[in-house]
């Protein structure tokens, strides 16, 4: 009996410890090209029609600002590369901030900043993601803007 407890005790301990590990879990921020997404034919196919994207402190010709839009969005990245799941994050992130600016009567996000844990990053070129064992997120911040 004594044998059994001595190899029960080291196991339970294992157990017990495991949720602690686990919790723990991975949280990086990865850096991605903007341009991935918005030049993959079966992605733009799904970003709304008429709406331009302009991130970082890149150049447009804006007649008129309508007010800050964001997003947060998040996807499951279980049995993903990083890279597929932040696309598939990113994506859905431009979907609703196009939605939010043909919404409003915009046709242009401009100064698209990451924004990941209120941190916020800009960037031409790239976008922060932040990627964990199981989900993935990717939050934008940006101007809903009208340009000619």
């Amino acid at each position: 009996m004594k044998t059994f407890a001595a190899l029960l005790l080291p196991l339970a301990l294992g157990l017990a410890a495991a949720p602690a590990v686990q919790a723990a879990g991975r949280d990086d921020v990865i850096n991605f090209p903007v341009a991935d997404v918005l030049n993959n034919p079966e992605y733009a196919a799904k970003l709304p029609a008429g709406v331009k994207y302009y991130f970082g402190d890149s150049r447009a010709a804006v007649s008129r600002k309508l007010g800050e839009t964001r997003t947060n969005k998040k996807t499951n990245g279980f049995n993903k590369t990083d890279k597929a799941a932040c696309e598939w994050a990113m994506l859905s992130a431009l979907i609703a901030l196009g939605e939010d600016a043909k919404g409003r009567g915009g046709n242009a996000v401009v100064g698209i900043k990451s924004n990941y844990k209120g941190n916020l990053t800009s960037s031409n070129d790239t976008y922060a993601c932040g990627a964990g064992n199981l989900m993935v997120g990717v939050a934008l911040v940006g101007e809903v803007a009208v340009v000619r």
